[in-house]
């Protein structure tokens, strides 16, 4: 049955045609029927990476195939949360290596996105931690990992699914004590200070900043950073030890309807960074806090992205290179405040070193921005791009919906080995999705003209 299908933002939609599978044996039938489909999962990233006019969805393939308790490895099928995953290991004492913003994502996601965390600068992407995992692809079923088959596993891990279907991901976990979190969170005054701030809690675990994009003068990106810990048994002496590693319930709240487009506009970001920074009264304060509110707090709003309205939004993620990241940062921000695109939701992130093929991470500072869909955004977000590969930045596939071709090519220098790796391993490239056909991720003249120019 042909159904419109868009993924979290709401914004780009597709007319599609989607089936699903339980075993392997009925995705290879459905590998047989379709000579061009896109693999997908939860429908939470944010563009158009999972979207084509036919969808496999891995989500009835969704089995724990083993977890060891003694040595804290698991191993899945692609199409389960890690909401499923976190029910089952912290009772258990373990926690996700890395882990995104949401706990709303497939396994199988987290590898093709290579997920990154608040935990970039010390403990690297979701890659990282995989031990081995099987990729399905139209040579059939191969197993891979750093050592094995190295190429198709570094083209797999932020590969957006292009290469196969990852079938299996054996990964390891992170031992814990508690299910809670003892974290920091300190008032930074402006940009100069978030950013020493960022260098005087590197050896932290986790850490993350909001920043406001559109106040000026001496308060010029000015922030809150919160810094995180697994909390030990002896920082909670009130709570008893059978309940140390069980999560408090939390009432969620829920958008019901969508917002109107007039809802989101420069004088309401401006009023709620106002207030989302004078909620913390003093320089610093210090707290314990469950896993939920820290790693995942906007997952306790269901349907948040109705904030948005029916037109949908964008998110804006880049990366800049540490030697380059401060100044690319004023002129980005600089550039939002004049044009007054504010963002409710910006992020700010410290990355650390990471040698990869197409994954996202560099060492650097990322930004993630949530734009409302309106006249005029996409030019502005245009503008953006060519500030960000002035200071030799990219963009995050997983968020994007709208970067050109030329911008994609110039940005990732591995671009032409990641298509070679498709080609070998998916001659006919049934993999494909809006995003590949985008960015030209396939073979065409115009990517010949593209390879030629930029790689």
């Amino acid at each position: 049955m042909i159904k419109k299908v868009s993924n979290w933002s709401n914004y780009p939609s597709v007319k599609t045609d989607e089936n699903s599978f339980s075993t392997i044996s009925q995705f290879n039938e459905l590998m047989e029927e379709n000579s061009l489909f896109s693999i997908r999962g939860l429908g939470r990233c944010y563009g158009d990476a999972s979207l084509s006019n036919h969808i496999i969805s891995t989500l009835k393939f969704d089995r724990i195939i083993d977890f060891d308790l003694e040595r804290g490895i698991f191993e899945c099928e692609p199409g389960i949360s890690l909401a499923s995953i976190l029910e089952v290991i912290v009772p258990k004492g373990w926690f996700l290596p890395v882990t995104p913003g949401t706990k709303y994502i497939t396994i199988g996601g987290a590898v093709a996105s290579d997920v990154h965390g608040k935990n970039h600068h010390s403990e690297g992407s979701f890659s990282a931690h995989i031990i081995e995992m099987d990729v399905i692809t139209s040579l059939g079923k191969i197993t891979c990992n750093s050592l094995i088959n190295s190429d198709l596993f570094k083209a797999s891990c932020g590969g957006m699914g292009l290469t196969g279907l990852i079938s299996r991901v054996r990964f390891k976990l992170k031992k814990i004590e508690t299910a809670f979190i003892r974290q920091v969170q300190i008032k930074a005054a402006n940009l100069d200070e978030i950013l020493d701030l960022f260098e005087q809690y590197r050896e932290s675990t986790y850490t993350m900043a909001w920043i406001d994009c559109l106040k000026g003068g001496d308060s010029f990106g000015r922030s809150i950073l919160m810094s995180g810990e697994h909390a030990l048994p002896a920082d909670l002496p009130s709570i008893k030890p059978s309940s140390l590693l069980i999560k408090p319930a939390k009432l969620k709240l829920a958008i019901p309807f969508y917002f109107p487009s007039f809802a989101l506009n420069t004088l309401s970001i401006k009023a709620f960074n106002f207030l989302y920074y004078a909620k913390n009264f003093k320089k610093e304060s210090n707290s314990i806090v469950s896993y939920d509110p820290f790693f995942y707090p906007l997952d306790a709003i269901t349907g948040w992205n109705k904030m948005y309205g029916k037109k949908g939004f964008v998110q804006y993620q880049f990366v800049l290179p540490i030697e380059n990241g401060k100044a690319g940062l004023v002129d980005i921000l600089a550039k939002i405040r004049k044009k007054g695109m504010g963002s409710f939701l910006a992020v700010l992130k410290l990355f650390g070193k990471q040698e990869s093929l197409i994954a996202f991470p560099m060492e650097g500072y990322t930004l993630a921005l949530d734009f409302p869909i309106k006249k005029g955004l996409f030019e502005f977000l245009d503008e953006l791009d060519k500030i960000v590969l002035d200071y030799g930045g990219r963009l995050y596939m997983t968020k994007d919906a709208r970067m050109k071709a030329d911008i994609f090519w110039k940005s990732y220098p591995h671009a032409a080995e990641f298509l070679q790796i498709i080609n070998q391993y998916n001659p006919v490239q049934q993999f494909q999705s809006s995003l590949s056909e985008r960015l030209l991720i396939k073979n065409s003249i115009e990517t010949t003209d593209l390879i030629n120019l930029y790689q």
